[in-house]
């Protein structure tokens, strides 16, 4: 078997003279051809000079910038929602019985336009808060003023009208946060409407039966 040198000479037929070649449809005899034309009495072309280097540029290296320190945040006071809620239509009235003295608040004194009591029983020197409505047993009395909140274990009455009630020592700082709350104080008890009522004289006035 003949080396790829003697097909290039004899087999291949590549003759420089008339410039002719004959090659087959491979890619290798492809090759060899171009080589053997370029092998004739070509001038040898003049090296081409090379561009000259640009020098590299200096890399600028990446700008580091300090963290800032962050900005002190001016603290927002926080306005409970329920202090910017409508009054309740309403307005106190005090009563004196024999066994009791109360401050009722709503439209009116019949028992469909009565919202709250504050209680005073002379007996017991116990102090009764009372949300007109309905419950099924005992439920939770939420009561906010200016100062201090509490949630307190109401009890359901019917009486002559229903009634969702609390008691509480007379001497109970709850009540002073009533009676000195700044506008209103709020009374929130499930399956009722939210009530916001003005702190009046009238709710001191039935404190004080119960002191003295």
């Amino acid at each position: 078997m003949q080396s790829n040198g003697s097909r290039t000479s004899s087999a291949g037929n590549t003759r420089c003279g008339d410039r002719t070649v004959r090659s087959t449809y491979s890619l290798s005899s492809a090759l060899i051809g171009a080589l053997a034309l370029s092998a004739c009495n070509a001038p040898e072309p003049e090296p081409t000079p090379l561009p000259p280097s640009t020098p590299a540029a200096a890399e600028t290296p990446a700008r580091v910038t300090a963290p800032q320190a962050a900005q002190p945040q001016e603290s927002v006071p926080i306005v409970e929602a329920w202090q910017d809620e409508r009054q309740t239509p309403g307005d106190w009235s005090y009563m004196a019985e024999p066994l009791e003295t109360l401050s009722v608040f709503g439209t009116g004194r019949t028992p469909d336009t009565v919202e709250l009591i504050v209680r005073c029983d002379l007996a017991t020197r116990r102090v009764g808060i009372a949300r007109s409505g309905t419950a099924s047993g005992q439920v939770n009395m939420l009561i906010r003023t200016e100062t201090q909140d509490r949630t307190l274990t109401a009890t359901p009455v019917n009486d002559v009208a229903p009634l969702i009630t609390v008691e509480l020592s007379p001497n109970d700082s709850l009540l002073d946060a009533i009676a000195f709350s700044k506008g209103r104080f709020a009374v929130d008890v499930p399956g009722t409407q939210p009530i916001y009522v003005p702190a009046y004289p009238e709710i001191t006035r039935v404190m004080e039966d119960c002191r003295g």
